[in-house]
């Protein structure tokens, strides 16, 4: 009962001395509370930003790649002489055949220039032909009906998936799944549509649509290619894992390389997107970003611990007769350290404690609101908010010790002599 009545003590002394300080400790807790609350809000901030850049990658699938027709040296070596080559539908046998480290492949087909014509209204677009398997590759969530099939390419049957927005345009708010539209005199049935995809002006997935390769390729070829008869405009693949991106884009390099008559090891000559690579790029610099903010974060809170020592240091050198008096009467060094001790620590972890929930508080306000393309509300960060903890208690005890330490050694006569 002794401990825990001199631990209420002291407690009371620090509340009343806080009182009778009562501006001077409100600016020294506000510098931590602001330290504390600043390091949470600005690595919540990044996290936010890395949360909506990766949300904006994930639109596209996971792990996916693109590879498009290029431009390769007539002649090794050659930089002034460029030729086109187109990828094919065999580039695409090849890449499934040979290219061990990749899981799946899809052969696309794409053209812009086909309008769409509905009982109530038309629309241009893109027009992709594509295998069934393309969502098992790209993020393409059904909203109504259902996704295309292998009998629609192997029968080459006039289907069609509607993208959210060409859905909007060509039917108006009435029922889509199940009528039929005109494809540049085509007639397609609608078989499913899609969901909205992106957020603000980031519509050019919405306004695609879908039908098999096999009727793509039977109706819609591409133009403007050449003679060869399975040109096509691009291939997604995705790794068998994410580790292997960098070895599946080797080997699909190789491929396409032998087949069109260059060099593989000339990077020029391939037109591509590593959606990984980008992401992990990405990913380094949401790293660094965070880096950076937590250590404005720590420099605030470190001056704000710098404050809490300063005022600990004038609340000694107040009480001056008071520990003089103390000491004359019995106190021993370690009652009267243990006491500006609990002091500064106290204040310390009160004021963080103010700053940890300000910052949930806010954060938690903002918890599923969408504050624009690529941004997302601020997030709280475990590993963050562990940081701060650990670096108040590091502070309250330098804000506590020292000060302490300062009180314990005064020699009682000195002290009473003090004015």
């Amino acid at each position: 009962m002794t401990g825990v009545r001199l631990i209420l003590d002291i407690f009371g002394q620090t509340l009343r001395t806080l009182w009778g300080h009562k501006l001077r400790s409100f600016l020294t807790m506000f510098g931590i509370a602001w330290g504390v609350f600043s390091l949470l809000l600005l690595v919540g901030l990044g996290e936010g930003f890395r949360s909506g850049n990766k949300k904006g990658f994930d639109t596209l699938g996971v792990n996916v790649m693109f590879i498009w027709s290029g431009r390769a040296p007539v002649m090794q070596g050659s930089f002034t002489s460029l030729r086109q080559y187109y990828l094919t539908y065999r580039d695409y046998l090849d890449i499934l055949r040979d290219c061990k480290s990749v899981a799946a492949a899809a052969p696309i087909i794409q053209r812009g220039d086909l309008r769409a014509v509905s009982d109530f209204f038309q629309a241009s677009g893109q027009i992709l032909g594509t295998p069934a398997l393309l969502n098992q590759i790209r993020y393409l969530p059904i909203k109504e009906g259902r996704w295309l099939n292998d009998m629609d390419d192997a029968q080459k049957r006039t289907v069609i998936v509607l993208g959210d927005e060409a859905r909007r345009t060509l039917f108006l708010g009435r029922p889509s799944v199940g009528s039929t539209i005109l494809v540049n005199g085509v007639q397609f049935e609608v078989v499913g549509t899609l969901q909205r995809t992106g957020h603000g002006d980031d519509n050019g997935q919405n306004l695609q649509s879908y039908v098999p390769y096999s009727t793509m390729r039977e109706y819609f070829r591409l133009t403007k290619v050449g003679d060869a008869p399975d040109v096509i405009s691009f291939i997604n693949y995705q790794p068998k894992t994410r580790a292997l991106h960098t070895k599946a884009l080797q080997e699909v390099h190789q491929v396409i390389a032998r087949n069109h008559g260059f060099d593989p090891n000339n990077p020029d000559s391939f037109d591509e997107w590593d959606s990984v690579q980008t992401w992990e790029q990405v990913d380094k610099i949401f790293d660094a970003m965070d880096t950076f903010l937590g250590s404005v974060g720590l420099v605030t809170l470190t001056l704000g611990a710098i404050g809490i020592i300063n005022i600990m240091l004038v609340a000694v050198a107040d009480r001056t007769r008071e520990i003089g008096l103390r000491k004359a009467l019995g106190a021993t060094n370690a009652s009267i350290m243990f006491q500006f001790f609990v002091e500064g620590a106290f204040l310390t972890l009160l004021s963080g404690g103010i700053g940890i929930a300000a910052a949930a508080g806010l954060m938690g306000a903002f918890s599923g609101v969408s504050l624009g393309q690529g941004f997302d509300a601020p997030k709280l960060v475990a590993k963050t908010a562990l940081l701060a903890v650990g670096s108040l208690a590091l502070a309250g005890v330098a804000a506590g010790l020292y000060p302490a330490r300062r009180a314990a050694m005064l020699q009682p006569v000195e002290a009473l002599r003090k004015e």
